[in-house]
């Protein structure tokens, strides 16, 4: 019998009775599945309110669990949230705050400071929630989008294959690389670890292909399949059919119709991941995850009523899409407002399965939510200390607490203050009406900034 599995056993009340069954043993522990779409917006789903977008399958999936009206990616560009998801550690203990990699040249010019520092990979000497689940006996499959292994060197980053998946406690790993985006959606899809099958077929189809078939290849025993989609990133490519559906639904919702022929064919893909799951008897006792990995584009994504895009700190750049479901656990119709985090996922799976926490972990389980309880947690927090590509976003730190956002503007000091609550949008600053809040919160984010030993930007000589 697996020892990682006993806290979950005697948890369940069955300790006397389960102890001689291994196959039952084995039946308790839950298969996982962890999708996170790429850029994926707030609003760009039908259950989230988006009028213009047809996703049933994801509306389904929300209707059957948990759906969170406020969840937050790590950061509000890609590389740091994945790699704070994958570890439970915060992209500011990580020293990665930015996409990778950051150049220089994303100094706008003139300005008087540049990014903070921050290595362009995830380093194996952290561990991941793949190594943790590996050595507790799962099969661990990754699927897609990595972009946390760094530059290397030639013409697919060839060097920088010691920080892929399968060197972070993935047994397979079918197209993570140094990818932030695909060269194409359509096969052949130019990414080395993903060789061509059929000329012409779409990405997400094909990553579903191959999640349903390291499902199909397990014996029996636990699996957990992280599903990073490329979708719904740049380029803005999507089956005919798609793009032909969508060339009239303009107006708010929808800043590009190719983009919403994306988000459709990403629903369908995820379709049919869980009809797999369904027809293969698994879908009771699979916790499938389905989030995002930041705000969207605001070249393509509509993200009213939030406030800015991927990579500000505002909400349009860090609020995302969240949806739970394990039927075993967590009953269906569920819309939870708790303030969550890309760290939460780490100890939920850990506790999920049965397994110890992580000594040093910057998120929290979920699972007292899967109840209706609470969580004891206080407050969760952004640090975004570099200049994203656009070049246009505030180098700040940003704390939510209760209804509360609190900004703050590394380079001036300035603070900002809003009851996300009430004001969505963030429109109206309170910090000089609530003083004594923004000066409590203000000094909550020093002194995790502080705990994290988070790296600065850096003042800039004079010209």
């Amino acid at each position: 019998m697996c020892k990682s599995l006993l806290p979950l056993i005697a948890a369940l009340g069955l300790t006397g009775t389960i102890l001689a069954s291994e196959m039952d043993t084995t039946a308790l522990a839950p298969n996982i599945v962890l999708v996170m779409a790429d850029d994926l917006a707030w609003m760009d789903l039908a259950c989230q309110g988006n009028q213009l977008v047809e996703t049933p399958h994801l509306d389904q999936f929300a209707s059957e669990g948990i759906r969170f009206t406020d969840a937050y990616a790590a950061a509000p560009v890609c590389s740091p949230t994945r790699a704070a998801l994958i570890t439970g550690l915060s992209p500011a203990r990580l020293r990665i705050t930015n996409h990778i990699p950051d150049r220089e040249q994303f100094t706008p010019k003139d300005a008087a400071y540049t990014g903070a520092e921050m290595v362009d990979h995830l380093a194996p000497s952290y561990t991941t929630i793949a190594e943790r689940l590996k050595a507790a006996g799962y099969r661990t499959g990754f699927f897609g989008k990595w972009h946390i292994a760094g530059t290397g060197v030639g013409p697919q980053g060839e060097g920088a294959a010691k920080y892929y998946p399968e060197n972070q406690g993935f047994d397979l790993n079918v197209g993570g690389c140094i990818y932030g985006g695909p060269p194409t959606f359509f096969d052949p899809y130019k990414i080395h670890n993903l060789p061509s099958r059929k000329e012409g077929e779409y990405l997400p189809d094909r990553l579903a292909d191959e999640v349903c078939q390291f499902i199909d290849n397990g014996n029996g025993n636990p699996f957990f399949t992280c599903l990073w989609n490329y979708s719904v990133h740049w380029p803005m490519e999507a089956p005919e059919h798609l793009v032909e559906k969508y060339k009239t639904r303009t107006g708010p919702g929808l800043n590009d119709t190719r983009y919403g022929a994306m988000i459709e064919a990403l629903d369908n893909s995820f379709g049919k991941i869980m009809s797999h799951l369904q027809n293969r008897g698994l879908a009771e006792n699979t916790l499938v995850i389905f989030t995002s990995d930041n705000g969207g584009f605001a070249g393509v994504s509509d993200n009213r009523p939030l406030r800015e895009s991927k990579g500000h700190i505002y909400e349009g750049g860090i609020r995302v899409p969240l949806m739970i479901r394990w039927p075993r656990t967590i009953k269906a119709s569920q819309v939870n407002n708790t303030p969550v985090i890309s760290m939460d996922f780490f100890p939920t799976i850990l506790d999920a399965c049965g397994l110890p926490a992580e000594p040093l972990c910057d998120g929290e389980s979920l699972t007292p939510l899967f109840s209706g309880k609470r969580l004891d947690r206080r407050s969760i927090y952004f640090h975004v200390p570099n200049y994203a590509w656009h070049r246009s976003n505030s180098l700040a730190g940003a704390v939510r607490s209760g209804p509360y956002k609190l900004v703050r503007h590394y380079t001036s000091g300035a603070l900002e203050l809003y009851n996300v609550t009430k004001d969505i949008s963030e429109t109206n600053n309170l910090a000089r009406v609530h003083p004594r809040i923004a000066n409590r919160l203000n000094n909550e984010l020093s002194a995790w900034l502080t705990e994290t030993e988070a790296a600065m930007p850096r003042k800039l000589p004079l010209k």
